[in-house]
């Protein structure tokens, strides 16, 4: 192993060795090289006369580049766009980030959580915390509608076994007893277990209420107290998207981080959905856990494992893209912008609410609880998922997503507000044509 590892292993534990033993066996071994990234920037520091460090090309002591690609954007140096960002992600972005978490988190006030390491969207968030927290033949524990793409990075990639919960009772509330009672069954198989939590939940545009969040954490939390470390993977992408009054409206990670020595809540999130660039690709990473002694040294230390995943996987996300991002949300208008925004989507998801409330929906499908994201789901009676969506697709030009066997995934944040009525509707006369409905 190398010995910057053994040093970041010692640091985490020096403060909280149950951090230690749930970092997966990369994780242990994960660092952040000194080598030519450090040298490079300590001659950035002292190197007054002459700078040969910098893997980039220079002209006239400026960042080489093609004109024809500078005249694309709009006044932004090259300095702050084609060169390399740090592994870690633009330091101001980072803080101005961190502040946006506890703006928007106001529980978390005066509490010390890790600075965010940028990564290239949420995805490659997901897949890097996978790296440093799963290892092969790990559980975890997700809901039993899920965004496709964690089986493809927690199982085909890393090995690790899922195993899922029915997300609501039959009475349409979140299915906290289901979630417990697996819990409290892969405890007494595994000294560790991940938790990933995604809310407002892809597909089904759920987020949980005060109470079912708080109750989440108290569920965690007893299965701390019996010994098991919990890595609990919490999921924003489409943080902030709440449309009623019950919601929840802070992270999960909130209720989490600080309950247990033993339990870590990993809070992956995002400008992508957030702030609708979807293409540039920014996400964050940011650890919260209770720690007895110096948080400063197990964040410092996991900060540096994490941002060597990232240079071991992709160097560093877009210096450009972060640079878009970090002036946005600097700008005077990004608050009015992203309520602007907010409001657009609330409305397009009332509206979807009161064209469902009619009664002549309820003999073809049921709708899945839904109160924030980009998503809403709705389980056919009866009727295959995938059929209706070619038959929706062939006959009337209609594009949808079949989840499972029998629910389709609509995602209203493509939908004009006048079109969602006429969606429906379709949906309803293409189920109709189906023999079992004529």
């Amino acid at each position: 192993m190398n010995p910057i590892a053994k040093q970041l292993n010692q640091a985490i534990e020096n403060e909280n060795p149950y951090l230690l033993d749930m970092l997966s066996s990369i994780g242990k071994k994960l660092f952040f090289p000194k080598g030519i990234l450090s040298q490079s920037a300590e001659a950035k520091q002292k190197a007054y006369k002459l700078n040969a460090t910098i893997g980039i090309a220079k002209e006239n002591g400026k960042t080489m580049h093609f004109p024809s690609v500078m005249s694309l954007l709009d006044g932004i140096p090259a300095e702050e766009a084609l060169t390399y960002a740090p592994s870690f992600g633009i330091p101001e972005l980072r803080k101005v980030w961190q502040d946006s978490i506890y703006k928007k988190n106001p529980s978390l006030c005066d509490k010390k959580i890790s600075m965010p390491i940028v990564t290239c969207g949420i995805t490659h968030a997901v897949s890097v915390v996978a790296d440093l927290w799963v290892d092969p033949d790990d559980v975890v524990i997700l809901p039993d509608m899920m965004w496709g793409n964690y089986n493809m990075i927690l199982n085909v990639r890393k090995g690790a076994r899922i195993s899922q919960y029915p997300i609501f009772t039959q009475k349409g509330e979140y299915n906290l007893s289901a979630f417990e009672q697996l819990i409290n069954t892969e405890t007494k198989k595994h000294k560790k277990i991940i938790v990933l939590l995604n809310f407002p939940h892809n597909p089904t545009g759920y987020t949980v209420t005060k109470k079912e969040g708080d109750s989440i954490s108290d569920i965690l939390f007893n299965a701390a107290l019996k010994g098991t470390n919990i890595v609990a993977i919490c999921d924003d992408s489409y943080f902030g998207l709440f449309y009623d009054d019950n919601t929840l409206k802070e992270s999960v990670f909130t209720r989490i981080f600080d309950r247990s020595s033993n339990l870590l809540a990993v809070k992956v999130d995002g400008a992508t959905k957030e702030n609708y660039v979807w293409g540039l690709r920014i996400g964050f990473i940011t650890y919260g856990c209770k720690i007895d002694g110096e948080t400063g040294n197990v964040y410092d230390a996991l900060e540096k494992k994490t941002a060597g995943c990232i240079r071991g996987n992709i160097s560093n996300a877009s210096h450009l893209s972060q640079t878009i991002v970090l002036k946005s949300m600097k700008d005077k208008n990004y608050a009015n912008e992203k309520k602007q925004k907010f409001e657009i989507l609330q409305r397009r998801a009332n509206k979807v609410k009161e064209v469902l409330s009619n009664p002549k929906y309820n003999a073809v499908w049921d709708v899945y609880p839904f109160n924030s994201g980009y998503f809403m789901c709705i389980r056919l009676n009866g009727l295959d998922a995938e059929a209706l969506r070619v038959h929706l697709l062939d006959k009337y030009g209609v594009g949808l997503i079949s989840v499972g066997k029998n629910d389709l995934r609509i995602a209203f944040s493509c939908l004009e507000e006048e079109d969602i009525q006429e969606l429906f509707d379709i949906i309803f006369q293409g189920a109709r044509d189906i023999e079992g409905y004529r």
